[in-house]
């Protein structure tokens, strides 16, 4: 085994941690009798050899031992290897990528040449996968399919080899393997595409298995998008109800692995505890499927997830709930009734189900007003009341971990202290007593203050307790870390009584990240108004301060406190001279945009801001003009260009665009289009921000109230 291992000069080669003298160590390691050195050596393929899917020298060298070892039937967990493989040789660049270096840091870069060169190296053994179709270790079984839709280059073949094996393969899982191997020959391979198919649209009719039929018709659904069938919703929900009744599914293959300290190992670990106890869980890539050939089919995705959260079975409720949240960050609709069905499962018995649930609500903000009776009431019970079988004060949570008795029941990253800010976020005034309880604790997670600001006038309950614990915060590392959240929450409430704390802050930051410190402190006393007059000396000592950030927020503090022109505006206008840094001409833009049409004599110097190459110089330019000096017409223009220049500036260009009203008339059309979109402005493919979904509704309202003062406006 391993032949000529010992030949290649290894130290030679490179992965991501530099020589790969190591290699050899870790391909016998796949080889070895001993599970838990299997998976470390494992780990180390991907860690370093494969790292992040890069493919280096050494990955090169490795391919014919690797394709050596998964021929082995004495080798144990070939599955995990024909996985390898399949991740190796399966990245497909583009004609561009092809000519040009991956990577960006000269020191480390990857010739695009490298992924042709596996590819083409997997590709040539390929033939072995073949046989791994029939493999006695059904894990082998479940790897092999991918690999040969992949990687083989005899498509037609491994076509007619995969239709084949479906008929004789009892395995449930490598089953649906097999037909998302078919799919992915199809979406490969046009040639191939319209008898595929055909295939898998008799196969999603005529399967026995409900399980077989669903995952045809995902398949379908994701070879032919433009043509799912109209009865999509109740057929899938069909099949998923027959799939719950009948509860024949066989045991998962393979024993007990020993745990390892890797991150292989961990993944495993958390996708075997996501598995438990449900009869199957495959569904949930299924769906998925489904979902993403679905795409804009905004309403049909959202009777599929409502006909999921109505389930007796938790585990279809558990999918619907992640599923949405890949809908709803992306494309606009009607949520309503799916936010209340997310939030009654707040009062199932099912740890795992509550934690999803907890985790939507979050993003949510006012859209999870729905679900704001059930955030409550769950709130009110008390930590140990969220349903039958559930760990309650003192008692051993689902990780095995005792509370200690006091313990603050909101801290944590999920569960009460989640739901309180899911509630907050809503805007709900019941998450106010709440709130203020967990100020009382030891620790508050700071989400919970950044969503004080939603809450309203009776929120300013909380300012005593913000007092005391911006008070009791220590001028260490942790300052603004601790501080900032505090101090943003005190401008929220205005809570005026706080200011000699405010002050300490202020005046005695130390010099680690000093000007984020000073700069949250000034912001809170600009909210504090005239209340904050004390701190007037400190305001105009900061005007002078190196830091724009600090410069401009002190600016706004004077002017807030004092309404005096004299000192602030020439504090501002000096970070509006050519060669100015862009973030700090934007602070500077934005602090005189504030103060209006009493900062007009600073027009002049924001206009060469309309013609800065850097966008958001020029949005935050436009946007001061218009404030300070009502000129529509040098401003209009500007702001409409960056609209579609920068998806992401449309939020502050709504802003002002609903300010100006009818004077911005020209930009209905801009705005009537936005409203009538189904995709969210900031959604994103593979990622997304906490606020995304507040921010695209905040983005909604404000062009319905720009609409709205235009039409008026044109009466």
């Amino acid at each position: 085994m391993l032949t000529g291992i010992e030949e290649v000069d290894w130290a030679s080669l490179g992965h991501a941690y530099g020589p790969a003298d190591d290699v050899p160590e870790l391909l016998r390691g796949l080889a070895s009798a001993d599970p838990a050195e299997r998976e470390t050596a494992l780990d180390g393929m991907y860690g370093a050899v494969h790292h992040q899917g890069d493919v280096y020298d050494s990955t090169l060298a490795c391919i014919p031992f690797l394709l050596e070892l998964v021929a082995d039937p004495a080798v144990q967990d070939r599955g995990c290897i024909v996985e390898l493989l399949t991740s190796i040789g399966g990245i497909e660049l583009d004609d561009d990528e092809e000519l040009d270096e991956l990577g960006s840091d000269e020191e480390e870069f990857i010739p695009a040449a490298n992924y042709a060169m596996a590819a083409a190296a997997i590709a040539a053994g390929a033939d072995v996968f073949l046989g791994l179709v029939s493999d006695p270790d059904p894990e082998v079984r479940l790897a092999a399919p991918c690999a040969l839709a992949s990687l083989h280059p005899e498509p037609a073949r491994v076509l007619t080899l995969l239709r084949e094996r479906l008929t004789v393969e009892r395995d449930t899982e490598v089953r649906l393997a097999l037909v998302a191997a078919v799919g992915r020959i199809a979406l490969r391979h046009a040639s191939l595409r319209a008898e595929t198919v055909d295939w898998l649209d008799w196969l999603a009719r005529a399967a026995q298995d409900p399980g077989l039929r669903l995952a045809a018709l995902a398949q379908r659904a994701r070879c032919a998008p433009g043509d799912i069938p109209d009865d999509v919703v109740p057929w899938v929900t069909g099949l998923l109800e027959e799939i719950r009744t009948s509860a024949n599914r066989a045991a998962s293959p393979g024993g007990e692995r020993a745990a390892t300290p890797t991150l292989i190992g961990q993944v495993r670990e958390l996708l075997e505890e996501h598995a438990a106890g449900r009869p199957a869980p495959w569904t949930e890539e299924l769906l998925r499927t489904l979902h993403a050939a679905l795409d804009d089919r905004v309403d049909d995705r959202i009777a599929l997830i409502l006909a999921q959260l109505r389930s007796p079975d938790w585990g279809q409720r558990s999918d619907a709930i992640w599923l949405c949240g890949g809908l709803i960050r992306v494309w606009r609709g009607r949520y309503e009734e799916v936010v209340r069905l997310v939030g009654a499962q707040l009062q199932d018995p099912e740890p795992r189900l509550r934690e999803a649930a907890t985790s939507f609500l979050e993003r949510l903000f006012e859209l999870g007003a729905p679900a704001a009776d059930a955030l409550a009431s769950r709130l009110a019970a008390g930590p140990g009341a969220a349903g039958p079988g559930a760990t309650g004060p003192g008692s051993a949570g689902p990780g095995g971990s005792p509370r200690a008795a006091g313990q603050n029941p909101f801290v944590g990253r999920s569960g009460r202290d989640g739901a309180l800010l899911a509630l907050a976020r809503a805007g709900d005034t019941r998450a106010v007593p709440l709130l203020a309880r967990a100020l009382e604790g030891a620790e508050v997670r700071r989400e919970l203050l950044y969503a004080v600001d939603g809450l309203g006038p009776s929120a300013a309950m909380l300012a005593p307790l913000l007092r005391r614990r911006l008070a009791e915060v220590e001028f260490d590392e942790r300052l603004y870390d601790r501080a900032a959240p505090l101090l943003y929450a005190l401008a929220a409430v205005r809570g005026t009584q706080a200011l000699p704390e405010v002050l300490r802050i202020l005046r005695e930051a130390p010099a680690n990240r000093r000007d984020w410190v000073r700069e949250a402190a000034l912001r809170t006393l600009a909210a504090f108004g005239p209340a904050a007059r004390e701190a007037v000396p400190d305001m105009r000592r900061l005007l002078a301060a190196e830091s724009a950030s600090v410069a401009t927020a002190a600016a706004r503090a004077l002017w807030a406190a004092e309404g005096d022109r004299g000192d602030v505006l020439p504090a501002l206008e000096r970070w509006l001279r050519p060669g100015t840094p862009g973030a700090d001409w934007c602070a500077a833009a934005q602090a005189l945009g504030e103060i209006g049409p009493a900062a007009a004599s600073a027009a002049p110097a924001l206009r060469p801001g309309l013609v800065s190459r850097d966008l958001w110089v020029r949005v935050r330019s436009a946007a001061a003009l218009w404030r300070v000096s009502g000129e529509a017409s040098a401003s209009l223009p500007v702001l409409l260009a960056a609209w579609e220049e920068n998806r992401h500036a449309r939020v502050d260009i709504a802003e002002c665009l609903a300010e100006m009203g009818p004077a911005a008339s020209q930009a209905q059309l801009v705005v009537l289009t936005e409203l009538t979109r189904r995709r969210r402005h900031n959604a994103r493919e593979g990622g997304s921000g906490s606020h995304d979904i507040h921010l695209d509704e905040k983005l909604l309202t404000l062009c319905r109230a720009a609409l709205a003062r235009m039409e008026r406006g044109a009466f």
